[in-house]
């Protein structure tokens, strides 16, 4: 490789995005950058300037970009495409970003991957709907360099006072989403003034050229240089020729890990170390950085789930947020509004959440162009700054910090419907569930028959036993012993167990079928419930805690004992049920090793003792509990 060729290779490279209202000329910008600066294949402008002869069509700029037959034909760019150029300084990547509002799902995309905007206005036609849907959209993105192009400034004869009118009201409204632009500068893109140099058309304008504005953009920061972020896509068990290895596996987002690195992962709070890195079919390594798909292996083995982040330990290390409300901007795409209470799913990385939209603060509106602050539902095209919650923690990064881990998509039903940053988390003056228990407990019929009463009856007090073992038939096979010992001392007991659950919400979606189209449940997700159970995702397991709980808690209002199974249970869903389950109490056995740490656990039993003597053992514990008032050790 010969000295030029390394040069070139170690040119820095940049992201830029152009976005803008339809025909006020991004297309024509770019297009005319590409001519300008040298950056076009041998012959190109002379082949598009002979075509649009043939076909009797004015030259432009813009028709160096769209490739496409049938963008020419309709004089729009459909999907985002990606052109390069280079300056003396770096190497551009510029991402033309669609202009119609049908295509406001492409620019999203687009403008995700830019490290700074160029935003084109037309001098005469002046700020436009998609201007500032365009100006949210970078601001929800995070995108913070910007500058703002008044083009077509030869339609207006050069006007300064023009210029200067449109740069005052936008920025007007930039500073009301919180983006400071570096400039405004006026230019007339198909004339290539004040695009590479400065125009002479415009000698009251000395603030520079769009070229120059560019080659002062700040690079970000690389993701290898950022804090490590290794979202957990999941956990391989191996067994054969006696390996017992569990493999943690997924893709370092951003940081690096060595071998022998002290790990957290988030939301759990377990603390590791790196015992080492596994690759399939690759030599051994011992430091990986961003971008690279790979396993770990763990010392101590600590039991961790799908979705969790691991982050280095060392407490100078930037950590993540974890809470269980954010404060977001969000771009809506669902045909039908987001509305507050409704369950919605969040993606961020590979966690899954249940949330629910709380709070509206600011929502751009998409016929009125208008910040409407009492809103309360985001509609099609709307960009809202909200508040969402969720009843489970949520490890995060603002997206300033770490874009990575700071961007999410929210999922309605089975759709992608929205989209958005993290800003921060947001201050809980009552958490969603705080809010649920109060609003239950606030009309729930209490009987004259108290818990007093009830034990006296019974001889026992009203108890939730969560038997938490990732062998479930060895669960189930301890859950029902206890059920039948109990009963046959004459306790009202009860197992419940998830494959219950499970057929009690396929019997309620057939029901729901058979009313009419209009409350008819999606056929996916049925199907999808009914194969994996109301425990397969995340987010669905979540929501099937909450009805656990809930129906633990009329369980114990009825006085009874209630014995359940669990697989994967840790600390956080184990606060949940008991907190769904309040005023009642909780009793929790692990069967062999499990997720939980040893402190929320009140017995631990061996897989390999009989179940007999594990059930005895349980009795003697629910005795000394005064759970079994006349149980005799």
């Amino acid at each position: 490789m010969g000295r030029k060729d390394s040069q070139e290779q170690q040119r820095e490279q940049f992201n830029v995005v152009v976005v803008g209202h339809v025909d006020h000329g991004k297309s024509t910008v770019i297009g005319r950058l590409l001519a300008d600066t040298g950056s076009l294949p041998e012959g190109k402008l002379e082949q598009v300037r002979a075509m649009c002869a043939r076909n009797a069509k004015p030259f432009e700029y813009a028709f160096l970009l769209d490739a496409l037959q049938n963008e020419q034909n309709q004089g729009i760019t459909i999907d985002t495409a990606r052109c390069f150029f280079k300056s003396a300084k770096r190497d551009y990547i510029i991402i033309d970003a669609p202009g119609h509002i049908e295509f406001l799902k492409n620019m999203v995309t687009g403008a995700a991957r830019a490290e700074a905007a160029i935003l084109v206005i037309d001098a005469k036609e002046g700020v436009q709907e998609n201007s500032r849907r365009h100006g949210y959209m970078l601001s929800m993105l995070g995108v913070r360099q910007v500058v703002v192009l008044i083009n077509k400034m030869d339609l207006i004869g050069y006007d300064q006072k023009r210029f200067e009118s449109i740069r005052d009201e936008y920025r007007a409204f930039l500073q009301q989403i919180n983006i400071e632009p570096r400039t405004f500068l006026p230019v007339s893109a198909f004339y290539g003034q004040n695009l590479c140099q400065p125009s002479a058309e415009m000698p009251w304008f000395d603030e520079g050229h769009l070229l120059s504005v560019m080659d002062n953009f700040e690079k970000e920061q690389s993701s290898a240089a950022r804090p490590l972020r290794f979202p957990v896509q999941d956990i391989y068990k191996f067994t054969e020729k006696g390996d017992d290895r569990r493999i943690c596996a997924g893709r370092v987002e951003s940081g690096r890990i060595r071998e022998g690195d002290d790990v957290l992962f988030l939301p759990s709070g377990k603390r590791a170390v790196v015992a080492g890195i596994e690759e399939f079919n690759a030599p051994k390594l011992r430091e990986v950085t961003a971008g690279r798909s790979i396993g770990f292996t763990l010392e101590p083995e600590v039991y961790i789930k799908q979705g969790e982040l691991m982050v280095h330990a060392a407490e100078d290390s930037l950590k993540p947020q974890v809470n269980k409300a954010l404060r977001v901007n969000l771009f809506w795409m669902g045909r039908r509004p987001m509305v507050p209470g409704k369950k919605y799913k969040l993606k961020i990385a590979t966690a899954e959440h249940s949330v629910r939209l709380k709070t509206v603060y600011n929502v751009l509106d998409a016929s009125e162009l208008s910040s409407v602050q009492s809103k309360q539902q985001i509609d099609l095209h709307d960009v809202a700054d909200c508040v969402l919650e969720s009843l489970s923690p949520v490890a995060f990064d603002p997206v300033q910090e770490v874009p990575q881990t700071g961007r999410f998509v929210i999922v309605d039903e089975y759709d992608i419907a929205g989209g958005g940053i993290i800003l921060d988390f947001a201050e809980e003056d009552e958490s969603l569930l705080q809010r649920h228990i109060r609003e239950r407990e606030a009309f729930w019929r209490r009987s004259s028959l108290t818990s007093g009463l009830r034990s006296a009856r019974y001889n026992q007090r009203a108890i939730l036993v969560i038997i938490s073992c990732e062998d479930r038939a060895l669960g189930n096979t301890y859950a029902a012993a206890l059920e039948e010992k109990l009963f046959g001392q004459g306790y009202y007991v009860y197992y419940l167990a998830p494959r219950n659950m499970r057929i009690s919400q396929q019997v309620q979606l057939s029901q729901a079928e058979q009313v009419g189209e209009d409350t008819k449940p999606d056929k996916t997700k049925q199907e999808q419930q009914l194969q994996h159970g109301p425990l397969a995702g995340q987010a669905e397991r979540t929501e099937s805690l909450q009805r656990l709980g809930e129906t633990a808690h009329m369980f114990c209002d009825s006085g009874a004992i209630l014995v359940t199974t669990l697989s994967r249970l840790d600390r956080d869903e184990l606060q949940l049920l008991n907190t769904l389950n309040s005023p009642y109490e909780q009793l929790v056995i692990q069967v062999g090793q499990g997720y939980l740490p040893d402190d929320a656990v009140h017995l631990s039993l061996a897989p390999t003792l009989a179940v007999a003597d594990g059930v005895e053992e349980l009795a003697r514990v629910l005795a000394k509990r005064n759970i079994l008032l006349d149980y005799y050790l």
